[in-house]
């Protein structure tokens, strides 16, 4: 499927992993492939406000990615949302709900650790960073819809159509910077 990525789609994946690598995350997720699309310019012709939607999508994870939806269902529960997050800051420290997972040690890891040898990280600079489930979803939403339209390619237009396709924190967030599936595919694919 990746032999079918443009060059700009393709440096989009690329930037999605150095993105969660240096956020410290444990994986790939589609927060990174926005932040990647950001980055690149992709969202320019929408006339969206990089730094504000970084904003949204960090005030997202500080609250675990809990969208307005959940908080809702839970609002409707009698739970607030803002309050939990405002205990658990409080007991943890802000941001408590955002940091990444720690990373695993490797069998490999630790024994070139005990023998006194670089990590393979530490000499490449770099570790692999899996893709979470969301991720892979939405990368072969991407392909879905290039074939629906019946192009050759995967492009970032294609990218971006994907993560607006799946609900969750990312799409809340476009709509409410005025990006939804049909202004990107209006807009974008003139």
């Amino acid at each position: 499927m990746f032999e079918r990525f443009t060059r700009d789609a393709r440096s989009t994946v690329t930037g999605a992993v150095t993105e969660a690598r240096q956020s410290g995350a444990a994986t790939v997720t589609e927060e990174h492939l926005l932040l990647s699309l950001l980055a690149l310019g992709a969202l320019d012709p929408l006339g969206v406000d990089r730094a504000a939607v970084a904003a949204d999508l960090t005030a997202a994870r500080r609250r675990g990615g809990m969208s307005r939806a959940d908080e809702e269902a839970l609002a409707g529960l009698g739970i607030d949302l803002s309050e939990i997050v405002s205990r658990i800051e409080e007991t943890h420290g802000e941001g408590a709900l955002a940091t990444p997972a720690p990373r695993r040690r490797t069998l490999g890891a630790s024994l070139r650790s005990a023998l006194g040898r670089p990590d393979t990280a530490d000499r490449t600079g770099s570790h692999h960073v899996p893709f979470t489930e969301g991720s892979k979803k939405a990368l072969e939403q991407s392909l879905r819809i290039a074939l629906g339209r019946r192009d050759n390619h995967i492009g970032t237009l294609h990218l971006l159509l994907a993560l607006l396709s799946r609900p969750g924190t990312v799409a809340e967030v476009l709509s409410d910077h005025g990006v939804t599936y049909g202004t990107a595919e209006t807009t974008l694919a003139a």
